[in-house]
């Protein structure tokens, strides 16, 4: 499928002008102390989700981590009901209970945002066994971060999934820390994907700043997982602009990503290469950042009227409790 062409590149570009407003509206109002709990951001990183996740159908599969909510939305989740949950309404995804690191919608292939390290890999493997076994056609992205990487869970799904050729792919995104800590205090090598070879499935680095880039190799990991080829491991090298949370002071980070987080960008990437694709032009960039940023606004007005939630419904869908005997 091509994939420098007008129509792909409106589409990949739209997905990561809505993940950006998302993301920006999620920041100001957590600033502004509209949303309660904690709240990671990807903004920086659309190029990923967007370009991974526009490989998948519908019934393809997500797993994610705690920093989900760019994966959530170019899955096809909703942004009002994700919106709905950050402000804590009746109507989010986890009816106002489960916050930003645990949305999830089963319908549109989102098997949830996980706020434990490295579980999207285990979760990913269930899921991709859960196909085979089935006999489906179905594949899983299993996001998660470099950080994760160095986790027991990481090994023993990368592992248990080449062992048994499961329709997987590993999608690390590298954004140069985790949490607080900086890329070679916690990795030995220079590129996680090099750690591939030893389960004997494919390993390959991207630049998670080119979204061409990544649904390229993506698309083909895809298709090999498809085909039973079993599973790859994708390492995008991209940045997180913001800390680990909001109102993370990144002393960590140098003077320069300090004063210039948005160094790397991958929408002004895609603008700067507006020349390469036929029939595209600047001026259709503006309207579909325009028409991006305005539906993520209406959905942010639409979550802040809502109704609270009803405190009797506390326990509500909760499957275990404290026993009450001796």
């Amino acid at each position: 499928m091509p994939i420098r062409n007008r129509d792909t590149a409106l589409s990949l570009f739209k997905t990561m002008c809505e993940i950006r407003a998302f993301e920006q509206v999620a920041s100001a109002r957590y600033k502004n102390g509209d949303l309660p709990g904690f709240i990671h951001l990807s903004l920086g990183q659309e190029a990923c989700a967007a370009g991974a996740c526009a490989t998948l159908r519908g019934d393809d599969y997500i797993t994610s981590n705690h920093r989900g909510h760019g994966h959530c939305l170019a899955k096809g989740a909703n942004p009002k009901l994700m919106l709905a949950e950050l402000f804590a309404k009746a109507r989010g995804y986890g009816k106002g209970r489960s916050g930003s690191m645990h949305i999830a919608d089963v319908s549109a292939g989102v098997l949830g945002a996980n706020g434990i390290v490295g579980q999207s890999m285990g979760l990913g493997v269930g899921a991709a066994l859960s196909i085979q076994i089935r006999r489906q056609p179905g594949v899983v992205i299993a996001f998660f971060g470099e950080g994760a990487s160095g986790t027991g869970i990481a090994h023993e799904a990368m592992n248990m999934a080449s062992i048994w050729r499961l329709p997987i792919i590993f999608f690390c995104e590298a954004n140069k820390y985790a949490e607080l800590s900086p890329f070679s205090t916690h990795v030995s090598i220079d590129n996680v994907a090099d750690r591939a070879c030893a389960y004997g499935f494919p390993g390959v680095t991207v630049d998670g700043e080119d979204v061409f880039a990544v649904y390229e190799v993506t698309n083909h990991a895809v298709a090999l997982a498809r085909s039973g080829g079993g599973p790859t491991l994708i390492e995008a090298k991209t940045v997180r602009w913001h800390g680990h949370y909001e109102g993370d002071p990144q002393t960590y980070k140098s003077e320069q990503e300090r004063l210039n987080p948005k160094y790397f960008d991958p929408i002004a990437h895609l603008r700067d290469r507006v020349s390469e694709i036929e029939g595209l032009a600047t001026e259709h960039l503006a309207e579909v950042e325009k028409a991006a940023l305005e539906k993520i606004r209406a959905a942010e007005l639409w979550a802040q009227a809502l109704q609270n939630p009803d405190p009797e419904v506390l326990m509500e869908d909760v499957y275990a409790e404290e026993s009450r005997h001796g």
